[in-house]
């Protein structure tokens, strides 16, 4: 698609996507909702058990962003099975801990940065020759705290907000290909991450918003070819009086 112009929607129809992180909360239901528009995926995670129900005859590769084999895994697969054929990536994994950064442990700062951001960009180095001869697309989630600070998520807050640079560079390397590069920035969400925490306790935070709209707002970014989608952009639409 390099020097040509692109088409204003991105067809999902047929369509050969992974989804890292796939058993989590907003990662299945990412993968429902890529199946629903007609693509095939390749789910990844680490839950073996809940990747195959998922997978609908895409591939399955278990594993984590930690582990500095899983790109190379990826590409394998797709090549095994989908003759090297990927036309999106999209990064739903992620870690979290909370306290303040005089009471981080240090292996739990080392988790977090691995998780979240260098975990990511080793898996990218592998898989973006793929994209490039699809004019594919990736799309990652950074969240709200790429872009705002909050207390007790300094360590969080960095990895993701890396990873939002990352991405922004990335889109611009990639643009000459037609590889459509998404930051998606969700407001909290209610995917239980905030008790699973690496360490710390969640601070007290409003109900976040359903991961059902979410997921479906993130959905429809990737066929919009949206490049960043801010915490604002993923509210609920208002009730019209007398709905």
């Amino acid at each position: 698609m390099s020097g040509t112009q692109r088409p204003s929607i991105r067809d999902l129809r047929g369509s050969h996507v992974a989804v890292v992180g796939a058993s989590g909360a907003l990662g299945s239901r990412l993968v429902e909702l890529l199946h629903e528009r007609g693509a095939t995926v390749t789910v990844v995670g680490r839950d073996e058990q809940r990747l195959w129900p998922l997978a609908r005859g895409g591939a399955v590769v278990v594993g984590d962003l930690s582990d500095s084999s899983l790109g190379d895994r990826l590409v394998s697969v797709v090549e095994e099975h989908f003759g090297g054929r990927l036309d999106g990536l999209v990064n739903a994994a992620g870690v979290v801990a909370f306290g303040p950064v005089s009471e981080l442990p240090d292996d739990v700062a080392e988790q977090l940065a691995l998780t979240n951001l260098v975990g990511p960009l080793c898996l990218l180095r592998r898989v973006v020759p793929l994209l490039q001869r699809s004019s594919g697309f990736v799309a990652q989630i950074t969240g709200v705290v790429a872009e705002q600070a909050f207390p007790g998520m300094a360590a969080y807050g960095a990895s993701k907000a890396g990873l939002a640079a990352a991405s922004s560079s990335l889109a611009r390397e990639l643009r000459r290909d037609g590889v459509d590069v998404i930051d998606l920035r969700p407001p909290h969400t209610e995917t239980g991450l905030a008790e699973r925490a690496l360490s710390g306790t969640a601070p007290t935070m409003p109900t976040g918003l359903d991961p059902d709209h979410v997921a479906a707002r993130m959905v429809q970014a990737i066929v919009d070819r949206e490049r960043v989608v801010g915490p604002a952009e993923f509210a609920p639409a208002p009730v019209a009086a007398g709905q």
